[in-house]
């Protein structure tokens, strides 16, 4: 069985794959409500494409898993990026393929800090929410509409995903 180690997950290394979203300063930002708060503007796009397509926003609660882990699927949504937002502070493991000729690589595998969250470009080869250490919710932004948007690739063999 391969071994993947867990990466931070930074900007500059989940770059093929997506967004990562957090508060950091060399993001646009600027004032709002008085004074009150400060925006960092702009940090993912929300992509939703077919005739009826539309972005929604939806809420999930996810269940903990334990390191070390097994990966066996990973998935992609051709029509449609999607982000999971934590709504408290947790971590999570974030899995990640490159695309080969329309099977997903070898996997790669980040640890989301608390107050990071990720947004997969649409067809990006990604694992299921896989948090750790707590029951933990998310806002998930994606595409809603009619159709196929989801792909399902099963390994041959499992990869062992460890801290």
């Amino acid at each position: 069985m391969s071994v993947i180690k867990l990466e931070p997950l930074t900007g500059k290394a989940f770059e093929p794959y997506g967004d990562v979203i957090e508060i950091r300063d060399s993001a646009e930002n600027y004032l709002i409500n008085n004074g009150t708060t400060r925006r960092y503007n702009d940090l993912a796009t929300a992509v939703a494409q077919g005739p009826d397509a539309r972005v929604a926003i939806s809420t999930c609660r996810a269940q903990p898993f334990d390191l070390p882990l097994d990966l066996k699927m990973v998935e992609r949504h051709p029509d449609g990026s999607q982000a999971f937002i934590p709504m408290q502070p947790c971590r999570f493991v974030v899995v990640v393929a490159p695309d080969e000729d329309g099977t997903p690589g070898a996997p790669r595998a980040f640890l989301a800090a608390p107050g990071q969250g990720v947004n997969y470009f649409a067809g990006s080869w990604h694992g299921v929410l896989t948090v750790l250490d707590q029951v933990s919710d998310f806002a998930i932004v994606d595409r809603q509409g009619e159709g196929p948007n989801l792909e399902e690739h099963f390994y041959d063999q499992p990869y062992r995903i460890e801290p």
